[in-house]
């Protein structure tokens, strides 16, 4: 199968390692693509609600899939969010051609993209982190328990429903707390003079151009593996929201688990790891605030 060439693909809130993460949609989809360049911008793992009696080989096949674009020289920049945020500790961290920084700076066609998770300016994260804690837990179950409404509604004939959609938009203060959000990040952005700026954090797919005062920026969410299963692409020029429901060339992709059965995380792990080592080079580099970096054509 021939694979679809993305410049940029940008990754957020995968939170590998929960009951709800759509590993095996997100592997389908990271199958039929060949991006030039990848940033994971948070919650790619997520380490509050990590379990090792929890972890599918499909979790450990994406990671693998990462792994390998890493060894193929392809430059992936991992920025951490609240969920795996004790990668944090590491920021400036190089390998190979992964790099782990707080917050990115991209050049693209002479404008600038900034790239940062975004829990940073949640008022409850920064405020309440046991309240934002317990409320990962409730959305996880809530996930869980949508998963299961919506496998006896398709036996029936029905429709898929996103329950913590529904309750995301039936809630006042929700739907104010993500414009808070949005107009919080571009102000910074149009201060700090870029024309767009790239977040994940709250689960909500998005391209839309804001305009605070006489300024404007573009503002952009690649949203989320636990209920949208988006990405944001940028390719010939123009960036896009990917929707894993709506491409029947990824939802056909075969994912074969058996030849990976007989092998527990913690084997797959070391292995992925002895192929790294060979194949590229450890540096720890001095760090600006912000990386720049520009695309490769």
């Amino acid at each position: 199968m021939a694979k679809r060439e993305v410049d940029i693909l940008i990754l957020s809130d995968i939170h590998l390692g929960t009951l709800g993460c759509h590993a095996k949609e997100l592997l389908q989809y990271l199958k039929t693509i060949k991006p030039k360049l990848v940033v994971l911008n948070g919650d790619i793992v997520d380490i509050w609600q990590f379990r090792k009696r929890y972890w599918p080989v499909t979790h450990m096949m994406v990671i693998k899939h990462l792994i390998s674009l890493i060894t193929k020289r392809v430059p992936v920049y991992y920025i951490p969010g609240n969920h795996d945020e004790l990668l944090r500790k590491f920021k400036g961290f190089s390998l190979g051609t992964l790099k782990i920084t707080n917050k990115l700076s991209l050049k693209v066609n002479d404008q600038r993209v900034w790239i940062f998770h975004g829990d940073v300016f949640d008022v409850v994260m920064q405020n309440s982190r046991w309240l934002a804690k317990l409320g990962a837990l409730g959305y996880d179950l809530l996930i869980l328990i949508n998963r299961m409404v919506n496998f006896f509604s398709m036996k029936m004939g029905q429709g898929k429903v996103s329950l913590s959609k529904a309750v995301k938009n039936s809630v006042k203060k929700a739907v104010k707390h993500v414009n808070n959000f949005e107009d919080t990040v571009c102000q910074i952005a149009i201060d700090n003079d870029f024309d767009y700026v790239v977040c994940g954090h709250i689960h909500t797919p998005v391209i839309k151009e804001n305009t605070i005062g006489e300024a404007k920026v573009i503002y952009m969410n690649s949203g989320d593996w636990i209920e949208n299963l988006t990405a944001l692409e940028y390719t010939a020029g123009q960036w896009s929201i990917y929707q894993y429901t709506k491409d029947p060339v990824a939802q056909a992709v075969d994912i074969k688990k058996k030849k990976h059965s007989k092998q527990t995380p913690k084997v797959m792990l070391a292995d992925l790891m002895l192929e790294m080592n060979a194949n590229t080079a450890t540096t720890q580099p001095k760090e600006d605030a912000t990386i720049e970096a520009v695309v490769p054509h």
